[in-house]
């Protein structure tokens, strides 16, 4: 077989039941790794029903595009199962039967001492060309077809029987026929800053290049930039990703909190406590304990989570955390006199290392006209001296207290290590 010179492929996973909200196709995924380990970009994904005739054109519209043609699923041996055939006609080639796959599945059924249906004999078509798939954990084997410009194949649908199959004997058999290429990846997690703020920051630098491949992916809060870089090796692939993720880096700042890929905020700040011995305890009113929920939820968080206190009220500020009622009457609980308060609170009674506080008004109702529906008061105390920063998070409710607990954590992340910090309130009106 010749060499496959383009390095692009496509997914078609075919089941009108993967068109419904029951079921998820995950076998893409399990596709897409190992093809991107192989150095190989997957261009398109689609998901087909049981339809001859959409399929048919998917097929020969794919085979236009792309190199490596994966189909998933329709390989039983029911009417509804069209794979083969549609395939068969898409390339204009015979289904022929195979005596050898009609051997192998009636000792199958031996084996699992059944008499065999007579329409499980559509399993052993194969088109003509083909090679077959064993399939050790199904009846359906798989098939794998050259073409004129790469190379198709049909997996089954069930993923006990497709991970191995694709590990067993589609990588084999793509790997002798793939150009020397490789797929290699760096990822920035960033927060502090909004998905288009970010891509006016980056652009000038990313949109220079088609390869690496930039991608901006957007939670509230949390942003992902990823770079995907393909070559012949290793190392011109990294030096890539240097080119184009070095200057970024450098205009990203402080709001870069990670390169692994994994990582999330909640991990970064836990791994950094750990790393410090350090601890934490939080005062909470308007995320109604968000930010300690998400503290806690890395394992073994008792090293460094010490408490967590929601004061929703007035009164349970001055009760539970001592603030003073002449300070919240003077400023209200919205204000970065009682966030400081709040935060020094925290510390001081559990004995952490730091105190983190929020408060603030979440909506639809409540604000000020200088504290509007969405302003949030962010506080960190630490063994010196105590930091507020004053937000604005708009009017939807549940935005606010999402962006707030990711807030307060970025700036726990970066108050850690610092033993001073600069204190600044507004000044008393």
């Amino acid at each position: 077989m010749p060499h496959l010179s383009p390095k692009q492929a496509e997914i078609i996973a075919i089941g009108s039941e993967l068109l419904t909200p029951e079921r998820v196709d995950t076998n893409s995924l399990i596709v897409t790794r190992h093809l991107n380990l192989l150095g190989v970009e997957v261009a398109a994904k689609h998901v087909i029903g049981d339809d001859r005739v959409r399929l048919i054109e998917a097929i020969r519209a794919a085979l236009e595009r792309s190199d490596i043609l994966i189909l998933i699923g329709g390989l039983g041996p029911t009417e509804d199962d069209v794979t083969r055939d549609a395939v068969a006609v898409a390339l204009g080639r015979k289904l022929t039967l195979s005596l050898q796959q009609e051997s192998i599945l009636l000792e199958k059924f031996r084996q699992f001492n059944r008499a065999m249906a007579k329409n499980n004999l559509r399993q052993a078509y194969l088109i003509e060309g083909a090679e077959a798939l064993p399939n050790p954990r199904g009846s359906a084997p798989g098939q794998f077809l050259s073409t004129g410009r790469g190379a198709v194949a049909l997996l089954p649908g069930p993923p006990r029987e497709l991970e191995p199959m694709v590990e067993n004997e589609l990588v084999p058999r793509l790997k002798p026929v793939l150009p020397p290429q490789v797929i290699r990846v760096r990822s920035f997690r960033i927060t502090g800053i909004g998905e288009s703020d970010l891509d006016t920051l980056i652009a000038p630098v990313y949109t220079k290049y088609t390869n690496p491949m930039t991608t901006v992916l957007s939670s509230p809060g949390d942003l992902w930039v990823h770079l995907r870089a393909q070559s012949d090796s290793e190392a011109e692939a990294d030096a890539l990703l240097r080119e184009v993720g070095n200057p970024i880096v450098e205009l990203l700042g402080d709001r870069l909190y990670s390169e692994r890929a994994g990582d999330t905020l909640d991990a970064v700040v836990a791994r950094l406590l750990r790393q410090h011995h350090t601890t934490v305890a939080t005062a909470e009113s308007v995320t109604g304990g968000m930010v300690a929920a998400r503290l806690t939820d890395t394992a073994g968080s008792s090293d460094y989570f010490v408490a967590g206190y929601v004061t929703y009220t007035d009164e349970q500020k001055h009760q539970i955390l001592g603030v003073s009622e002449e300070l919240l009457a003077r400023h209200s609980a919205v204000s970065e006199p009682v966030a400081a308060a709040m935060a020094q609170a925290a510390r001081t009674r559990s004995g952490a290392t730091y105190g983190l506080s929020t408060t603030g008004y979440a909506g639809p109702a409540g604000g000020t006209e200088f504290d509007p529906v969405g302003t949030v008061y962010l506080g960190i105390a630490g063994p010196a001296a105590a930091k507020v920063i004053r937000v604005r998070y708009g009017s939807d409710r549940f935005r606010t207290r999402t962006l707030a607990t990711q807030g307060a954590l970025d700036l726990l992340r970066k108050s850690i290590g610092s033993l001073l910090m600069d204190f600044r309130t507004r000044p008393t009106p």
